[in-house]
């Protein structure tokens, strides 16, 4: 049996070499990596250890002994216990490498087909990186301290709820929409639901915000059908906050991790808002989704088609479709774009979007990629061009096998995880050259990275 290196509650002085996967410094003791959150390349730390295990370790910082000249202090109040950021106390020039970085290190452990030649393009970051999201998902709880309900989010790797009022990385409209929202729940005593009781009725407000449009969506999850209160609720919501044009209620009666269930009922107003991207409109439902940030993800669906690089004639599938705006932002340039999603609304929202933008090049199904694409080339149709932006899974292996087997002669990847983009390259590659990765910063503040990577069928 193996032991381990370090013992829980040993103090160490430790010198930090790389930032990891979740934006924790790494350090080696022993040739044992130890993770020590808030902690900076360069930096010599003291630090306790909290997790010993025989390849691995956590720690506590303590105390910085030697700065990082990228240090910055964070500007968020409530950053050291959220859960939401990761990266505040790093420079932005300085997150933007370590993503690019990120990328590298998810090649290096995974090794696809000729890995080390590919090009990584350097990060496309914001000019300000602050106040981009246009969604918030505030999960609640009853304080019995101050007596009333509470909105925020979770310290990291915990369901301890951190309130928070004012949100740095949020639109300032979705903040605003959340803190009101919260005073009337107090206002009218809604039964805030506790997970450990498994009792109440009130689990999360989501508010979407149409960035260009200034339209605002409140959807309140509930644990049960009932909602008590809603009419005079609704005549106050909609009373202060004019910019709210839909109120939706989403029943989660499953003690999950995912915020919303299946049913989504109609409270007042339009059950869809608007979002203009790319000169396009957009109807958003309140489960389609959507990308988080507007500003990047026009940035993101140039560098995608720029990489798909569609020529007259050439059809296209547009998997993992959403409300079918990445494959709608390039459909004057299509001969017929084919998209699928697991949800109906968003598939019920990509058609209504392609018919208010007049297109007859279109047909969207609802279903998963990997069912629904070997479905299509089964009966004949043989895309020219694919892109696939999967959620943080990655690719189904069946539609990995599938994009094997009818390679289409362009790919293009949209990741959000580079774990798993670089886990899928391994099969890729085998039939597909890498030709580059553009990481763009979807996420400041965060560790998390997106990646669009461009691939052409080997010849």
């Amino acid at each position: 049996m193996s032991q381990t290196v370090v013992k829980n509650g040993q103090k160490l002085k430790l010198k930090i070499k790389r930032l990891g996967i979740n934006g924790e410094g790494i350090a080696y003791y022993r040739r044992l990596a130890i993770f020590v959150p808030g902690a900076l390349p360069g930096e010599e730390v003291q630090a306790t250890i909290l997790r010993g295990e025989t390849k691995y370790a956590e720690a506590r910082l303590d105390d910085i002994l030697k700065k990082s000249r990228d240090r910055i202090t964070p500007p968020c109040p409530f950053y050291e216990r959220c859960g939401g950021c990761q990266l505040q106390h790093l420079s932005y020039p300085a997150q933007l490498a370590f993503k690019k970085d990120l990328l590298q290190q998810a090649l290096t452990k995974f090794k696809p087909k000729n890995w080390q030649e590919y090009q990584l393009l350097p990060t496309l970051g914001m000019d300000e990186p602050w106040h981009y999201r246009n969604k918030a998902q505030f999960q609640l709880r009853y304080d019995p301290v101050v007596k009333k309900a509470v909105a925020g989010l979770y310290e990291r790797d915990s369901h301890r709820l951190v309130a928070i009022n004012d949100c740095p990385v949020q639109l300032p409209d979705t903040q605003e929409a959340i803190n009101t929202v919260l005073q009337l729940l107090n206002k009218y005593e809604l039964p805030i639901y506790d997970e450990k009781k498994n009792s109440g009725i009130v689990k999360t407000i989501v508010v979407r915000t149409g960035k260009q449009t200034g339209e605002l969506q409140v959807v309140l999850v509930t644990a049960t059908t009932k909602l008590p209160q809603k009419n005079p609720l609704i005549r106050e919501i909609t009373q202060r906050l004019p910019k709210v044009v839909s109120i939706m209620q989403n029943v989660q009666s499953k003690k999950t991790s995912l915020v919303m269930g299946d049913e989504t009922r109609h409270l007042w107003g339009k059950e869809a808002i608007r979002e203009e991207l790319l000169g396009m409109s957009f109807d958003l439902s309140a489960r389609a989704f959507f990308q988080l940030n507007p500003a990047q993800t026009e940035v993101l669906y140039r560098e995608a088609a720029k990489a798909l690089d569609l020529q007259e004639n050439e059809t296209l599938v547009d998997a993992y479709c959403g409300v079918g705006t990445i494959g709608l932002s390039m459909a004057d340039k299509a001969k017929e774009i084919r998209g699928m999603d697991i949800i109906e609304a968003a598939i019920s929202d990509a058609r209504k979007n392609a018919e208010q933008m007049g297109l007859k090049n279109t047909r969207y199904e609802t279903g998963t990629a990997e069912e629904l694409l070997p479905q299509w080339l089964s009966e004949g149709f043989r895309p020219d061009a694919i892109v696939v932006d999967p959620p943080r899974t990655g690719l189904d292996q069946k539609l990995r096998q599938a994009l094997k087997r009818y390679p289409a002669k362009k790919l293009v990847y949209i990741s959000c995880n580079v774990s798993t983009l670089a886990r899928d390259l391994v099969q890729l590659s085998e039939v597909y050259d890498v030709v580059y990765l553009q990481s763009v910063d979807m996420f400041p503040q965060t560790a998390r990275c997106e990646v669009v990577v461009k691939l052409t069928l080997k010849k």
